[in-house]
């Protein structure tokens, strides 16, 4: 039977309950089992070590920050050895009191997207008990601990040893605020080994992490365009949508001068950095409605000074409900209201587990079919439309059922297209994709379709432009019936793998 959700009124039509590569049955990450290999030595009496992912110099990469001198100091050591050498008397825990976005501030790694996706990600309580299995801790310890992730349409069980980079007895990377609770720290190393190296982690963007903590649907929005074309309306209520439906929202600074050096600004606020949205909120201030958003700094520091800042005095002017919002200790989390908010940031992205945030239509359902599938040189590389080998891309003709009640307008169709990384994570090239797709007539045979057809028949979504990102997604508003979706590069010829994912409302 298809999964269904009544909460999230979703319909996954590929990922069956049980099946390998489900959110219950996760496919093993190099074929690594985690029971298997920590009864293995448990049973040994040993502590795990990751041939996989070795505590070495490979595993900690190149890191820009380091020279050859401090890359040669790094010391690779388990939790209670590191905290033996910093005198702390405490037993190591994996997680106390709960998890929370409190819990860590980022380290020597330029990876505040993946941290600014994980604190988004402690709000939520099911994904990220999906992601971080509680179930784990320093008792019958064998120095083996694992995470999950979705990859590339499926979800994927990755383990790990717990030999942590340290330097000068303090951890390199992401730093637990509690000194004696690893989970994040192990969690960095789990995705680390996923990128290839911590190196790899260095710059990114949050959305590539959120998309692989729900597997869900993530939209992005420039906030400047947004603000200028007056569309702050519309920004509002899909960040208040987006909050209401636990989505994932994290937000970046654009970079200073052409450097993406993380410099601060005379406001507080650190260029060419992600942010994570924790909150919205509106407020009455002396008679007018004043909008809010509240924003987090993975590093656990170094906040906003502008209006609606921690110590602003125009919390003064709100009610006594209001002014208990007022954020008072120094731990990067602030509120600024919306338009400079739009102002100052760059991009906001969205990711949640199913569609309904984009329109709030929380009674609606949606379907979702996931393809695997890979443009070959010379096969199934056609180019984009303008190419004579069009037709030799891959094609995947959907039915959609359009509700009786849907307004015109109204979106009902979402197209994803991610590309696969070739190689590691910060070495991968991503090549210009896009998709076209076209309604097919009734009466039309089944099979693929010729070139002359796509001449015959115009596209309800043209190629028109490319990006050079891992994915691209579009919201439509489509008739019912049936379409076929050619994802494709710009230019022929173009080998790599993707996966196509199709939600359909009905």
């Amino acid at each position: 039977m298809p999964v269904f959700n009544e909460n999230t009124a979703f319909i996954n039509l590929c990922c069956q309950e049980g099946s390998e590569g489900s959110a219950f049955n996760p496919a093993k990450y190099n074929n690594q089992d985690y029971t298997q290999l920590k009864n293995y030595y448990m049973e040994k009496g040993r502590l795990f070590v990751d041939s996989s992912f070795p505590p070495n110099s490979c595993t900690l990469g190149d890191i820009p920050y380091l020279n050859n001198w401090e890359e040669d100091n790094v010391v690779w050591l388990r939790p209670a050895d590191l905290m033996k050498r910093q005198n702390n008397s405490d037993e190591p825990t994996f997680c106390m009191d709960g998890a929370s976005r409190f819990d860590f501030g980022q380290g020597g790694i330029s990876n505040c997207w993946f941290l600014a996706a994980l604190s988004s990600l402690t709000f939520s309580r099911d994904l990220m008990v999906q992601v971080v299995p509680m179930n784990q801790s320093f008792v019958d310890y064998a120095g083996i601990f694992h995470f999950r992730f979705w990859r590339f349409g499926k979800w994927v069980d990755v383990v790990i040893d717990d030999f942590l980079p340290t330097m000068n007895n303090e951890l390199l990377s992401v730093f637990s605020k509690g000194r004696n609770e690893f989970w994040v720290p192990l969690l960095e190393k789990a995705y680390a080994k996923l990128c290839g190296s911590y190196a790899d982690m260095n710059f990114g963007i949050p959305l590539d992490a959120c998309k692989d903590f729900t597997g869900g649907v993530s939209m992005s929005y420039q906030l400047k365009q947004v603000h200028s074309e007056g569309h702050d309306e519309e920004l509002w209520l899909t960040l208040t949508r987006a909050t209401q439906c636990l989505s994932m929202i994290c937000c970046g600074t654009a970079p200073k001068g052409g450097s993406y050096e993380n410099t601060v600004s005379h406001n507080g606020l650190v260029a060419a950095h992600a942010y994570s949205v924790t909150a919205v909120s509106e407020v009455e201030c002396l008679g007018s409605k004043v909008r809010l958003v509240r924003l987090l700094n993975p590093w656990g520091g170094q906040e906003w000074n502008g209006k609606w800042n921690d110590k602003s005095d125009m919390w003064n002017s709100v009610s006594p409900d209001d002014q208990q919002k007022r954020l008072k200790q120094d731990d990067g989390e602030f509120w600024m209201e919306l338009e400079d908010f739009c102002d100052n940031f760059a991009m906001v992205w969205m990711s949640c587990e199913n569609p309904n945030f984009t329109d709030g239509d929380l009674t609606c359902q949606w379907k979702c079919m996931i393809y695997e599938g890979s443009w070959m040189s010379g096969k199934s590389a056609g180019g984009d439309k303008s190419e004579v080998l069009f037709e030799t891309n891959p094609q995947y003709r959907i039915q959609v059922a359009t509700n009786e009640e849907k307004q015109p307008g109204d979106k009902n169709l979402m197209v994803s297209l991610m590309q696969k990384p070739q190689v590691k994570r910060s070495r991968t090239r991503f090549y210009p994709i896009s998709f076209t797709i076209v309604k097919i007539p009734p009466g039309t045979p089944e099979g693929r379709l010729e070139l002359p057809f796509f001449y015959m028949n115009s596209c309800v979504r043209e190629s028109d432009y490319f990006i050079y990102e891992r994915e691209l997604v579009e919201l439509l508003s489509v008739e019912s019936g049936e379409y076929v979706i050619i994802p494709h590069t710009r230019n022929a010829y173009m080998d790599a793998d993707f996966v196509l994912t199709v939600y359909t409302k009905y």
